[in-house]
């Protein structure tokens, strides 16, 4: 795209998360950034930092050397940094292993209850919310969830198959966990959002019986979401 662009006479300028690639592209004018995939600006809400980003993206535009500029932001994120004594914005009971989808299902629903009321306070302090992928309200999550456990393919309308239905509903029960815990104080940073979600909630506990669930299943198209979806690789259990 931006070689097209370019050859339109519009100038532009890449911001790369992944190295191997952008070396491989070659755009005419790219800026890497040491960010998490999908956040090339860096955090939400950290708008000095993401100025900062913006304005050595948009200075490559003024050079008319090249024919290929490659240039790196000197600086980490200020996610990778943990915050001193940083804790979560609600108190949740440390969780227990469970047996069974109904054990499952009421555990996994009585703390979402109390994320979501944390949950309505990030909204109203700042006015967004990345959840809406699943096709189904938050009150929905914990039977339909559970129901996989017991060797069920419930669906939705809005997705074609179970395994895509699943794989959105992990995705925004990451999202809304993520951003619940944000809802007061300074941020914390992302590892210490991810230690948080992974060790100490139902949630992240639930997600991992999912996957191990998934890699058994029949369903293939099951077996592979579940498999490299629902839980990030440093979270594996061993």
């Amino acid at each position: 795209m931006a070689h097209m662009l370019e050859e339109r006479g519009l100038p532009t300028t890449v911001l790369a998360l992944v190295l191997a690639q952008v070396e491989k592209t070659r755009p005419p004018r790219a800026v890497m950034v040491p960010f998490m995939l999908g956040r090339p600006l860096g955090e939400p809400n950290d708008a000095p930092f993401q100025r900062r980003v913006l304005l050595q993206a948009l200075r490559l535009l003024e050079r008319t050397d090249g024919p290929v500029l490659l240039e790196h932001f000197p600086d980490d994120n200020p996610s990778w940094f943990d915050r001193p004594g940083w804790k979560p914005a609600m108190t949740l009971p440390a969780p227990v292993p469970l047996q069974g989808a109904a054990i499952w299902e009421a555990a996994f629903r009585a703390e979402l209850a109390a994320v979501l009321s944390v949950w309505e306070r990030f909204k109203s302090r700042f006015g967004r919310t990345t959840v809406g992928l699943a096709g189904q309200s938050p009150d929905a999550w914990p039977g339909f969830a559970t129901a996989f456990l017991e060797g069920a393919l419930p669906t939705v309308p809005a997705h074609d198959t179970p395994a895509l239905a699943l794989r959105f509903l992990a995705d925004d029960l990451k999202a809304l966990y993520g951003e619940a815990v944000q809802a007061d104080g300074a941020p914390p940073s992302a590892r210490q959002i991810d230690r948080w979600f992974w060790r100490q909630t139902v949630a992240g506990q639930l997600l991992i019986a999912l996957r191990e669930m998934s890699l058994t299943s029949e369903n293939n198209a099951l077996k592979t979401v579940g498999g490299r979806f629902f839980v990030p690789v440093p979270w594996l259990p061993g």
